[in-house]
């Protein structure tokens, strides 16, 4: 070997300790960057010539590459684990939302406000209580209805709002990473590994992970495609975007997250989206709709018994609080296209009431039968609505009792109306149809959105119908009897549960669910944790490493250094012989 050949040797360790130094040193600096992935410097010796003896000892040595220290099926099993783990925070935050909105077991809960309702009804019964304090009971739980049903609902608002700005980021994400796919294929054209650009994108994705479950899958060229499910929503540097879209459907908002380009929609499970959308559907909606049932069956239940209630001097008026359009009166009650009563939640049946006539100057009383026929099959006996009964029918059935007139208002809602000396009253009502209607009507309204109690009643308790006819016979208190049972009465609405117990069930159903979500989110942080630190253990910086290569490196340059000067020094020997 040449004494120049062993300068050029002393040349390239200089070299290449000075670049191993630079990758320790930047390493060192990016200790506490998140997303940054410890790089290494590959050192290889450069090989002799065959031809040449002097040679084949080596030519000392070179850097082949600088890369990154990653495992990319461990980083794509930490995408999937910061997922699941967003996923299982944002649910437990929900719920608790949820729980504290119903607030039970608070003391002033909807479970304990039924009870004192039930009770006072009981009270007023044994004539412990008054009619007015009836009414005020009655009013306190319809306002807590509202106020219960406005909270969910701003709940749900709130999960828009949060699913709004969460797509807005994805999308942001998704322009980010095609840029950066774009940007790491011309980088590496022919030029090696581009590091920092690969960092920055995985930085992304792993953010875009916390928002929708996705799938990387790495390409020849150094890009990447994202995939939600089965659904790509990058490929290569070309991204569809992200959108939340909301449609109505039969009244109901749903929630879908779609791509941008052709509205597809994407399969999102995990992340923060995944668990907005799952909670809002299955916690926050189908909690909306059990309360909406509870409070549409308690006012279809009290109506039912009110309607058929009296008191002892009987009614000379009632007026229903549905209003029926003028095209829906002729209409059977039973009939879909028939909105006055097709979107109600409860709904009457084939049966009849019967209507008391009473002569007060002389105390002779008649009571008629008014049939109500909603069997859906017409005079041929084929299905058809055409034969059964309408709004009409029913005034027209009323209006033909001696001594009353039944009439629609100007607003559509059915008017009865004793003549002069005659008073009237209901009872027996097995098709629902005056509670429908809201006929002598306790509660307005037909979900918890918009219960209240009806306001005559409410400006004069004295209207409340305790009374009802019983076997032909006045019995005083025996609607508000009626009334104190519904509380453990089965309803075959429900699922033959009481009202008290429907709703029950639906808040230890959240219960439990919040309890499993918290159970859920300490699993799932352990595991992210867990990957998290197999990723370190790859991927991170360690200081004491890179110090102790520092000063590999560092004796590596001086030996280098070493070889050229005693190279040189035998150089200049040798030219001082000549």
């Amino acid at each position: 070997m040449s004494l120049t050949a062993a300068m050029l040797i002393g040349r390239s360790a200089l070299t290449a300790s000075q670049l191993g130094i630079q990758v320790s040193g930047n390493n060192i600096a990016n200790v506490g960057t998140p997303g940054y992935n410890r790089q290494l410097a590959y050192l290889e010796p450069v090989g002799g010539s065959a031809n040449d003896i002097s040679s084949r000892s080596g030519r000392g040595v070179s850097v082949r590459d600088v890369r990154r220290q990653i495992d990319s099926a461990l980083q794509n099993r930490l995408n999937n684990g910061v997922a699941d783990e967003s996923a299982a925070s944002q649910q437990l935050q929900t719920l608790s939302s949820l729980e504290s909105t119903l607030g039970e077991l608070s003391g002033n809960d909807f479970t304990g406000q039924m009870q004192s309702f039930f009770n006072v009804w009981s009270e007023r019964a044994n004539l412990s209580k008054s009619s007015s304090v009836v009414v005020q009971q009655a009013t306190k739980i319809a306002e807590f209805l509202r106020r219960t049903r406005s909270d969910v609902a701003a709940l749900r608002t709130q999960i828009d709002a949060q699913l709004s700005t969460g797509a807005s980021r994805a999308n942001e994400l998704l322009e980010s990473i095609s840029k950066l796919n774009l940007q790491v294929a011309n980088s590496e054209a022919g030029q090696g590994i581009a590091n920092s650009l690969r960092d920055q994108r995985d930085q992304a994705v792993s953010e875009l992970s916390k928002l929708v479950d996705l799938t990387v899958i790495d390409q020849p060229n150094g890009t990447v495609n994202i995939l939600i499910g089965s659904t790509p929503v990058i490929l290569a540097g070309q991204t569809r975007g992200i959108k939340l879209e909301l449609t109505d459907n039969n009244g109901t908002l749903e929630a879908a997250l779609k791509t941008t380009d052709n509205g597809e929609t994407l399969p999102v499970q995990s992340g923060k989206l995944g668990a907005l959308l799952s909670d809002r559907k299955a916690s926050v909606d189908q909690t909306a709709a059990a309360l909406d049932n509870v409070a549409s069956q308690l006012i279809y239940q009290v109506n039912k018994l009110h309607s058929t209630g009296t008191n002892k001097d009987g009614l000379t008026s009632a007026i229903a609080s549905l209003a029926v359009a003028t095209s829906d009166r002729t209409l059977s009650l039973n009939d879909p296209t028939n909105n006055a009563t097709n979107k109600l939640p409860f709904k009457p049946t084939s049966g009849g009431f019967y209507v008391t006539v009473k002569q007060n100057s002389t105390g002779a009383s008649q009571t008629v039968r008014v049939n109500v026929d909603l069997d859906g099959v017409n005079n041929l006996g084929l299905p058809g609505y055409t034969n059964d009964t309408t709004p009409e029918n029913i005034r027209a059935a009323l209006a033909a009792v001696p001594g009353l007139t039944a009439t629609f208002d100007a607003e559509g809602k059915l008017k009865v109306d004793a003549q002069t000396g005659f008073s009237f009253s209901f009872s027996d009502d097995t098709s629902g149809a005056l509670a429908v209607l809201g006929v002598n009507s306790f509660f307005t309204g037909s979900s918890a959105s918009d219960i209240n109690v009806r306001a005559d009643i409410q400006a004069d308790p004295s209207k409340l119908q305790v009374g009802r006819m019983v076997d032909g016979k006045f019995v005083e208190n025996a609607t508000a009897l009626e009334l104190a049972k519904l509380q453990s009465k089965s309803l075959s609405d429900l699922q033959n549960r009481s009202i008290v117990g429907a709703w029950s069930d639906t808040v230890q159903g959240v219960g439990v669910a919040t309890a499993a979500a918290k159970t859920a989110a300490g699993a799932a942080s352990a595991v992210k944790e867990s990957l998290d630190a197999q990723r370190s253990a790859v991927s991170g910086v360690s200081l004491d490493e890179e110090s102790l290569n520092l000063l590999n490196y560092q004796r590596q340059y001086q030996a280098g250094a070493r070889l050229i000067d005693v190279s040189n020094q035998l150089l200049q020997t040798l030219m001082q012989l000549v």
